[in-house]
């Protein structure tokens, strides 16, 4: 399955990030995170900083428009196919930016896509 990268991934059972790892598992995806703190969920470590990740088919995007600045030329460095804002990470420029790059873009939640098959 296509590898994907969580970026603003959470230990809390109650965070959106978390659920997603767990969906993403369950649907035989093989998953990377990121998260403001280093953790487990499921078997997949969360990683801080910017890893040098390797053949990323999505990204999903779990932190608001004030993070995702940092995130802008690393995420379009592992050049991605997709890119997922969910909600709350919604981000024009971003969007533009990755777009230009060539990369597919999504204003939609991962957890839903998942639900009804459309990831």
């Amino acid at each position: 399955m296509k590898k994907t990268l969580v970026i603003g991934a959470s230990t809390n059972p109650e965070r959106y990030s978390y659920l997603a790892i767990n969906s993403l598992k369950k649907h035989g995806y093989e998953v990377v995170a990121i998260g403001k703190k280093e953790g487990e969920v499921n078997g997949v470590e969360i990683q801080t900083g910017h890893p040098p990740f390797t053949d990323i088919n999505t990204v999903t995007l779990y932190i608001n428009i004030s993070h995702q600045k940092e995130y802008y030329d690393y995420v379009l460095s592992l050049r991605p196919k997709r890119l997922i804002f969910n909600p709350g990470a919604e981000n024009f420029d971003f969007m533009l930016r990755a777009k230009e790059a060539g990369v597919e873009t999504l204003e939609a939640c991962t957890l839903v896509l998942l639900a009804t098959g459309q990831f």
